[in-house]
Parts: structure tokens; sequence; C-alpha cells
């Protein structure tokens, strides 16, 4: 089972925004101090800001037969859904005026394409994931493999064999309160 992993990088802009950064809060205590007291500070600004600019910009995009991590976070096979590849354009419109109050989300805005992921949980209240990824029909490629291979309701050639395959919901018990 083919499987597909991204590695979600900040662009170079960023890291030299950070070195701004550092520049500026040397500056700042060259001024104020000393030229030695504004280099320790120029090397712990751009330290500071490389940090926060790696711990928010950098992401991991895994799918495979096991389902989606996206980071930390993960998603099983079984509980995986519709799978729909992005644009930029339906991206943008999928974080804006179509989105879903309770969507998990996990983007990033140097990225301009993504995929949606419908969550089949009635237990979580999330009805989809959006998540950032550069090549988004090789993220929803190797989800529908997973999901052929696992019995779910994505990919080309399991559509058909999914609705062939649907179970009729059971009926509901009633309760009288009696």
């Amino acid at each position: 089972m083919e499987s597909y992993r991204e590695r979600l990088i900040p662009p170079a802009s960023w890291w030299v925004i950070a070195l701004i950064f550092g520049g500026i809060c040397g500056w700042i205590m060259v001024v104020a101090a000393t030229p030695r007291l504004g280099a320790f500070a120029a090397l712990g600004g751009t330290l500071a800001a490389g940090a926060l600019i790696w711990s928010y910009g950098s992401l991991t995009v895994r799918a495979d037969a096991g389902g989606l991590s996206v980071g930390s976070a993960h998603l099983d096979a079984e509980h995986i859904g519709k799978v729909t590849p992005l644009d930029r354009a339906a991206f943008r419109a999928s974080l804006g005026p179509q989105a879903d109050a309770r969507a998990w989300l996990r983007t990033r805005p140097y990225v301009d394409g993504g995929v949606r992921i419908d969550v089949n949980d009635s237990s979580d209240p999330v009805p989809y994931w959006l998540v950032s990824c550069r090549r988004p029909e090789a993220v929803t490629a190797a989800l529908g493999r997973a999901m052929h291979e696992t019995g779910g309701q994505t990919g080309p050639d399991c559509e058909k064999e999914a609705s062939q395959r649907a179970v009729p919901p059971t009926e509901q018990r009633r309760d009288d309160g009696g």
C-alpha cells in the first residue's frame, strides 16, 4: 500500500522576517545599552522568532491505510467519508463563505490548496476536516486507496461499490416516557 507524506515548512520570506526581527531587537539594545548586549539581543530575538515560526509553520500531513494524520491529530480510515481536493479558489471559499464553524481546520497561509475530508462518525461533532497541502490530488488518491482497501466510500472506483454495500439505517427506538 502506497502512502503519501508531506512536510509543510514556512517559506523563506518568513525566515527573513525572523532575521529582521532579531536585527531590530539587537539595534534597540545597541542604542539603549551596549553593542555586546545588542549582539545577544539580536541572537536571542532571531532564535525566538525562528522557534515561533518553526512551531507554527511546520506541519506533517500523512495519508495511508490507517487514515489521515495531520500534525499530532489522526482520523482513522473507518471515519473518513468523502475526500475532496480543493484548488486555490475552492480552498479559500471553504475557509470563508462556505465554512462551517464546527469544522476542524489545519491550514497554513503559505499553501494555496488543500483537501476537505468529511467525517463519518456520529459521535464526533466535527463535520469535516480542512487541511492545507501542496498536492491535494495525491492526498485524495492515497486516502481513496485506503478507503477502497478498508471498505470506505472514497475513491473513483469505490463510489459505486460503496453505494451497493450501504446498509439501511436501523430504526430508532421510541421512548414513550412511560
